[in-house]
């Protein structure tokens, strides 16, 4: 059987080796803290995403408020921040010093680096759509993009100097970024929207970040991304992702003329976390077909569910071993 490299994604699943819920883990950078190295001394995972609600830190530095969710649901926010894009287009750059949570998790993520410096330990960074979707509300956002397409870029371009600073805080920390833009996707920005509204501003920040960082950066959007995948190359990213969402053989036919790019193809969650051994082996059997034809591909879980039984998790690592 031919060996690729796997990812794990393990963000409120750290969660459960606590025995607490996203919720209660979330607030506390001890928790935060202990609940990734629980899932590292298990999983021995890359890269170790120190985060539970990772799409929420910047709207929340930015003052917009995280709701506690019922049982072991992930923490959201549900009131936008902002009563209209001209209120958001006032928007000021927070300092990631001081605002919300980022200071905790930037802590909790050195604490972890400290005992494993071994681990590929990063903090996750938002991208600018993914951002506004919180800070304006999804519904708000979206009426935007289809009534005022260039005010709506010139608000994503106003989080640019939040994210700038933010990576150049956990850099300063001796951590390193991996970034997360999946509000952008299809069906929710249609590919030409994606290149007017989204892509000037994305190619910005992921750019203007990698010069901070010193190197190219993954650029992760979930969904069906197949369409949006010469706009994705385009931003400069050498790691795309071809989520579960997606046609895989559709994306990687589309990757053909960029061998150099990593993709990093995501099994179903609803496999691994509900189905058989048997299926889980059929999901990754598929993956690993599909890399016979093809350089720098790797096989990922995506966002791992905190209900994930860790046995399943284990297997999947044994089987691609």
């Amino acid at each position: 059987m031919m060996k690729i490299p796997l990812s794990l994604s393990v963000y409120e699943h750290a969660a459960r080796f606590l025995g607490m819920t996203p919720w209660e883990v979330s607030r506390d950078a001890d928790l935060v803290y202990q609940a990734h190295r629980e899932a590292y001394k298990l999983y021995h995972h890359f890269p170790v995403v120190v985060g539970i609600d990772i799409y929420n830190l910047e709207a929340e530095a930015y003052g917009a408020k995280v709701n506690k969710p019922a049982g072991t649901g992930i923490p959201a926010i549900t009131e936008p921040l902002f009563a209209s894009l001209d209120e958001a287009l006032q928007v000021e750059a927070f300092d990631p010093t001081t605002a919300g949570r980022i200071p905790m998790m930037i802590e909790a993520a050195q604490r972890l680096k400290a005992d494993f410096p071994q681990a590929d330990v990063r903090l996750p960074i938002s991208g600018p759509f993914s951002i506004a979707a919180s800070l304006l509300g999804l519904n708000q956002l979206m009426m935007a993009v289809a009534t005022a397409p260039d005010r709506t870029r010139r608000f994503l371009e106003k989080l640019i100097p939040g994210q700038i600073s933010f990576s150049r805080a956990v850099l300063e920390a001796g951590l390193d970024i991996v970034f997360f833009e999946s509000a952008a996707a299809p069906p929710l920005l249609s590919p030409a929207q994606f290149r007017q509204i989204e892509l000037p501003p994305l190619k910005r920040t992921l750019q203007e970040v990698a010069q901070v960082a010193g190197h190219t950066l993954p650029c992760v959007i979930g969904g069906d991304t197949a369409p949006l995948i010469p706009a994705m190359v385009e931003t400069g990213t050498d790691f795309l992702i071809c989520p579960a969402e997606t046609d895989r053989q559709l994306f990687i036919k589309k990757m053909d003329n960029y061998p150099h790019i990593k993709v990093r193809v995501n099994l179903d969650v609803q496999v691994y976390t509900y189905g058989s051994k048997q299926e889980i082996a059929a999901e990754i059997d598929e993956i690993l077909k599909l890399a016979e034809g093809r350089p720098n591909l790797l096989l990922g879980t995506g966002t791992i569910p905190y209900e994930a039984p860790p046995e399943n998790i284990l297997f999947i690592q044994q089987y691609v071993a």
